[in-house]
């Protein structure tokens, strides 16, 4: 994926060359980022702190593997509450950030009002996470499984 064509005028080529270049490498040394995209390490730094305090690149993390850490089961929840008012939806963000199983968890406009991406060892873990944690949370009325059989395509970017 290209961010030239998604930013516009707002970052020029060697603000957009930095972000593609750490998208695909977080750990490339501020030496190899500058010959990477054409500038020297000083001015390559400049813009790379001007990114972060701008909040275009808001930290750096290890992409871990899942199967090797035994949580390759995936499956996505859809969650309906009983409550949609301010407080209600407050206290289920709240709630749902402290679980860890729960990689993802985006509030929907539509037949339901919350999608969670599950990661756990298992079916039998994830059940029980569902039965013990997720339908637990704060409004929680109903929720729909939808397991995941193979991630075609699992990138940030």
């Amino acid at each position: 994926m290209t961010l030239r064509s998604e930013i516009g005028s707002q970052l020029d080529r060697y603000d957009i060359a930095i972000l593609e270049a750490l998208a695909l490498n977080g750990r490339l040394a501020v030496t190899d980022l500058a010959r990477r995209i054409g500038l020297s390490k000083t001015p390559t730094q400049a813009r790379l702190k001007r990114l972060q305090a701008d909040a275009y690149i808001t930290g750096f993390r290890a992409v871990l593997n899942p199967a090797k850490l035994g949580r390759d089961h995936v499956a996505f929840v859809e969650v309906k509450l009983t409550d949609t008012t301010e407080r209600a939806l407050t206290a289920f963000n709240h709630a749902v950030r402290n679980l860890p199983e729960v990689e993802q968890c985006h509030m929907i406009a539509g037949a339901f009002d919350y999608l969670l991406k599950v990661r756990t060892t298992d079916i039998k873990a994830y059940r029980q996470v569902l039965g013990e944690k997720i339908s637990a949370l704060p409004f929680v009325g109903s929720s729909s499984t939808h397991v995941s059989m193979e991630a075609v395509k699992d990138d940030a970017f």
